[in-house]
């Protein structure tokens, strides 16, 4: 049996709810009727989640989004999708197994749904890039939404990354100009995007499959220009200095909804996306409904112009 991962500040509420389990055990074994203190110290656990998850620290969110049993890409796409057909390959070099895409029914919308893809285990890992896609899954990504462009369905994508792969084949092979061309040619694709960030969702690497015309986040996701290790060793010179690093960025949902880089924070289940995975999944699923209805009423013009205005109204300049 799998050894249960936990973060150091889900420990009380795992161990009450222990608590808990052996109690039910032991009435059940004694034949006893405890089921007031049982129903007590869920209330108890209860009360504690609530009052742990509404002080987390910016850090210990960056922890959530990574957590190990967080559900990934091809989890949701097996929750809220049915004849989900995958389709592989750049057409010019190799099929990135950071990315999977393909076509699926959502609800009753054909739609392109596509996103990074991490792995568990050490193989799946290693199989998948750890999430972070080479040129040439941006360019199996593009190949996608050209499709989807060709046969008039909506997309939806669910960025879920570190970071581009900043390997030196990678950089060989045109891992600028494969984000950078995706970037423009997202902006102007004649089709409804929808973009969720399911977990991290780090710099280009985030940003190359991350122009839509909604872009939505998980309660506990994460989306910055850099991972608060990679700013800690630039500002600090010391990975260490991580937790710091993730309140200057102020990365968090909540406060990219303030700083309004995003449209709207999807809510997790108490606990974070990783304690129920099916009831993640209906959040997304209702909210991708309710979207893509909202954009597929727009006149087309209106919907690129819109699109390309909410991108350049991101930031803070002077002249």
């Amino acid at each position: 049996m799998e050894e249960r991962q936990i973060l150091e500040f889900e420990k009380p509420i795992v161990e009450l709810e222990k608590k808990i389990s052996d109690m039910m055990d032991f009435a059940a074994g004694a034949n006893l009727e405890l089921s007031g203190e049982i129903t007590s110290l869920r209330n108890k656990a209860e009360r504690m989640r609530a009052e742990i998850f509404s002080g987390l620290t910016r850090w210990q969110k960056v922890q959530l989004a990574r957590h190990p049993r967080r559900p990934y890409t091809l989890d949701y796409i097996e929750h809220i999708t049915t004849d989900f057909v995958e389709l592989h390959g750049d057409r010019y070099f190799a099929d990135d197994k950071a990315v999977v895409g393909g076509f699926a029914r959502l609800d009753k919308r054909d739609v392109l749904i596509i996103g990074q893809q991490k792995g568990r285990d050490t193989k799946q890992k290693l199989f998948r890039n750890f999430g972070m896609m080479h040129p040439e899954g941006y360019r199996k990504a593009l190949r996608l939404f050209k499709l989807a462009e060709k046969f008039r369905r909506p997309i939806v994508i669910m960025i879920d990354t570190p970071g581009a792969y900043p390997g030196i084949g990678a950089e060989e092979r045109g891992q600028a100009e494969a984000i950078a061309r995706n970037i423009r040619e997202m902006a102007v694709l004649k089709v409804p995007i929808v973009i969720v960030i399911i977990g991290e969702g780090a710099s280009g690497g985030a940003l190359g499959i991350g122009v839509g015309d909604r872009v939505y986040m998980l309660q506990y996701s994460w989306y910055t220009v850099i991972s608060p290790e990679g700013c800690a060793a630039i500002l600090w010179r010391d990975a260490a200095h991580a937790p710091e690093a993730a309140e200057a960025l102020k990365l968090t949902a909540s406060d990219l909804i303030e700083q309004k880089i995003v449209d709207k924070i999807i809510p997790e289940p108490p606990g974070g996306a990783h304690t129920d995975h099916k009831r993640a999944a209906e959040s997304i699923k209702q909210e991708l409904i309710a979207t893509l209805d909202e954009l597929e009423a727009i006149p087309l013009d209106r919907l690129l112009r819109e699109r390309l205005d909410k991108f350049r109204r991101m930031g803070v300049f002077k002249e």
